[in-house]
């Protein structure tokens, strides 16, 4: 028999921000940042609670349009912030980093939700959000990651190939690290949310294995996108 997941209290949910509070204190003694991660964490926490309401609307329409919409909205904004590190020509590359992610991060999607889970309907709101918000998160990423080396590297000097194999490189970094941890150090967030939940943890294993594979698809696919984009636009002559 399993147990339903605990229910945290308002009052227990504050006690996170302890450790939360000293690192801010630390950022903002060292580096005078600590504005910027309240800044952060404020955004986190009015964008969890609008998007809980949210998702309860969504879960419940289980709307094509209504799926499509949100998914356009998570691919611009992710296509936005992982030019973040890019302070010029930000606007002009916003398309390069939509279509990256778009093509990656969607096909990572397709896959997993169309082939693999077989979702019936394929628009399955209560699936197929959560997972793209897992992989445009990690697309987002890892072009974000690429962005910035390849600009780097090309700031050092070096020619557009070897700033395109470094950016790459550069970018997988996060997800690499992931496989080489999962099960031996972490206890990633859906493997962990379905043990808790009370599924069956080989289970839960399957499930995790397949978001695994799915991240680093779309940290690869649309990171190796977004620097072809970037070496063709390089390549015009207008924009020499």
């Amino acid at each position: 028999m399993t147990e339903p997941p605990q229910l945290i209290g308002l009052d227990n949910l504050m006690l996170a921000f302890l450790p939360v509070s000293i690192v801010v204190w630390i950022l903002y003694r060292w580096t005078r940042e600590g504005p910027v991660s309240v800044y952060g964490l404020t955004r986190m926490l009015g964008q969890l609670l609008v998007i809980g309401y949210f998702l309860t609307f969504i879960l419940e329409s289980d709307q094509l349009l209504v799926v499509f919409a949100v998914l356009m909205v998570m691919v611009t904004v992710s296509s936005w912030i992982a030019l973040r590190t890019i302070k010029l020509r930000r606007r002009e590359l916003l398309f390069y980093s939509f279509m990256a992610i778009l093509l990656g991060g969607g096909l990572s999607l397709a896959v997993s939700t169309q082939l693999v889970l077989n979702l019936q309907p394929f628009y399955s709101a209560r699936y197929l959000i959560p997972l793209a918000g897992m992989v445009f998160a990690s697309a987002m990423n890892s072009v974000s990651i690429s962005a910035e080396r390849f600009h780097s590297e090309l700031d050092r000097g070096s020619d557009t190939s070897s700033a395109r194999e470094l950016a790459l490189k550069a970018a997988l970094i996060p997800i690499t690290n992931s496989l080489f941890a999962v099960g031996l150090v972490s206890l990633p967030g859906m493997m962990t949310g379905q043990i808790l939940s009370g599924v069956d943890p080989l289970i839960a294993v399957r499930y995790q294995i397949m978001v695994m594979c799915m991240l680093f698809s779309s940290a690869g696919l649309s990171a190796a996108c977004f620097l072809y984009f970037l070496i063709r636009r390089s390549a015009r002559p207008d924009q020499c």
